[in-house]
C-alpha cells in the first residue's frame, strides 16, 4: 500500500489552567489525547463527535496553528513538529483549511481580490499585476463567484458566498489537503448542501483530500469516504463510512447515529439516551472516557483500562473493552 498523505499519532494537546495570585498552573484541559489516523491522497476522512471533544483543536495541531502537546504528524513522511518557520510556510501551501464562520474569517477591511489573492503575494506565485487578477478571477470562477466580486467587500456578500470565498483563498496555493473545520454549519441547510456539492466537485477536478470535521452525521456520511468518531478528546471508532451508519459498533457511534432523523415516515429508529452529561476534560474519567455514560459498562474493566483501538472487520476499528 501507498504511504498515507497524512499520519497522526498519539497526538495529545493540553491547555494550561491558571490561576491565584501568581498565576501558577491550577490544571489542563485534556482537548486531544491520544488520537490515530491517516488520510490518504485525495479521499476524504471525516472526523465527527459533540462539541467541545476536539476536533477542531485536532486539525489547527495538524496545520500547527496551534502547537501540540506531544504526539507525531506526518506529511509526505515529513515529520510537521519538526519543521522551522521557513520549512512550515512552504507546508502550509499543501495544507490549507477552511474555518467553520465565514463572518469572523475574512478581513472584513480587505476586498475580496486582496483576500483570495494574499497567498499568491505571500508564496511570490505570480509575477506581474494581470497574472495576479487572471489567477484571483479564475479561482472567483471556480467557487461559483463573478469576476466583478473583486472589488467588494465580505460585508456585501451572503454566508454562503463568503464560504466560496474562503474556498477560493484555500485553493490559491494549489493544496494537496484542504483541513474543513465545520464549513457548514453556519449555515442555513439549503446553502450548506451546495457548498458540500461544491467541495466534491473542487476534490474530483484537483485531486484533493480532505479532513473533514463537523458534528452533523447526516453532513459528513454525504462527503466523506472513512468516518473517525471522537468522544472527549479520543477517537472511539473509525470505519468506512457505508459500514459505520450501518453498523456501527461503539456504544456512543449507536447513540449518535439513533439520533439523526430519517427522511421516511414509515421507518421507525429506537432512540438510545445517553445519562449524564458530558464530563469535563479537565478530570476525564479514567479509564474509557466513556464509561461514565455507556448502558454496557462492566466495571472494573471500564472504568480501570482505556480501551485501544483494534481492528474488528477490514478497515473498522473500535475502542471499546466490549466489543
Amino acid at each position: 500500500m501507498s504511504e498515507p498523505l497524512l499520519r497522526v499519532w498519539n497526538l495529545t494537546k493540553q491547555f494550561p489552567i491558571k490561576g491565584g495570585l501568581f498565576g501558577r498552573q491550577a490544571g489542563s484541559v485534556h482537548a486531544v489525547d491520544g488520537v490515530d489516523f491517516n488520510v490518504d491522497r485525495g479521499e476524504t476522512l471525516g472526523l465527527v463527535g459533540e462539541s467541545g471533544c476536539g476536533k477542531s483543536t485536532t486539525g489547527r495541531c495538524v496545520l500547527r496553528l496551534i502547537e501540540p502537546s506531544s504526539g507525531e504528524i506526518h506529511f509526505e513522511g515529513k515529520n510537521v513538529r519538526r519543521l522551522q518557520a521557513s520549512e512550515l510556510r512552504a507546508l502550509r501551501r499543501d495544507i490549507q483549511i477552511i474555518f467553520q464562520d465565514p463572518y469572523a474569517s475574512l478581513n472584513p477591511r480587505m476586498n475580496v481580490g486582496a483576500i483570495v489573492g494574499e497567498a499568491l503575494i505571500i508564496h511570490r506565485l505570480t509575477k506581474t499585476r494581470r497574472q495576479f487578477e487572471e489567477r484571483v478571477v479564475n479561482l472567483l470562477e471556480t467557487v461559483g463567484l463573478r469576476a466583478d466580486h473583486m472589488g467588494r467587500y465580505p460585508n456585501e456578500f451572503s454566508g454562503g458566498q463568503r464560504q466560496r470565498i474562503g474556498i477560493a483563498r484555500a485553493l490559491a496555493v494549489e493544496p494537496k489537503l484542504i483541513i474543513c473545520d465545520e464549513p457548514v454549519s453556519a449555515l442555513d441547510v439549503s446553502i450548506q448542501a451546495q457548498i458540500i456539492n461544491l467541495l466534491e466537485d473542487l476534490q474530483q477536478k484537483f485531486g484533493l483530500a480532505y479532513l473533514f470535521i463537523a458534528h452533523d452525521l447526516s453532513v459528513v456520511e454525504h462527503i466523506s469516504r472513512r468516518v473517525a468518531v471522537m468522544y472527549l478528546g479520543r477517537i472511539v471508532e473509525t470505519a468506512p463510512a457505508r459500514e459505520l451508519y450501518t453498523s456501527p459498533k461503539h456504544p456512543y457511534t449507536e447513540a449518535l447515529l439513533s439520533a439523526v432523523p430519517i427522511p421516511d415516515p414509515k421507518v421507525k429508529r429506537q432512540r438510545i439516551r445517553l445519562q449524564g452529561e458530558v464530563p469535563s476534560p479537565i478530570h476525564p474519567p479514567s479509564g474509557c472516557h466513556f464509561h461514565t455514560r455507556c448502558p454496557i459498562a462492566q466495571f472494573p474493566l471500564c472504568s480501570s483500562q482505556p480501551p485501544a483501538l483494534k481492528q474488528s472487520a477490514d478497515g473498522h476499528w473500535v475502542a471499546c473493552h466490549l466489543r
